[in-house]
């Protein structure tokens, strides 16, 4: 189950895309670009540095820290929640 004390997409949001006049390819799109710009700003804040100046570098540093704290502490202790057997089954 996924933790959604932080959330990068939320139902209202989803709904906001849904009622857009878009074609389906657009609306994931859509989606994808709002969580990521949330999860953008998310890093920039935690690794207190302006989101135009994170490098591609960064960011894969950050996605590392994060994994490697799900897999010392557990999935609770990451900032993103998911498990890889939970994206197997969709």
């Amino acid at each position: 189950m996924f933790d959604q004390s932080v959330q990068f997409l939320t139902e209202a949001e989803s709904a906001e895309v849904d009622k857009a006049l878009l074609s389906s390819p657009e609306k994931f799109l859509a989606r994808l670009t709002i969580s990521t710009a949330k999860l953008l700003t998310f890093i920039s804040k935690d690794l207190d540095t302006p989101i135009e100046s994170l490098t591609p570098r960064q960011i894969i540093q950050w996605f590392e820290q994060d994994a490697k704290v799900k897999r010392e502490q557990g999935v609770n202790a990451a900032v993103l929640k998911w498990q890889s057997e939970e994206l197997e089954n969709l």
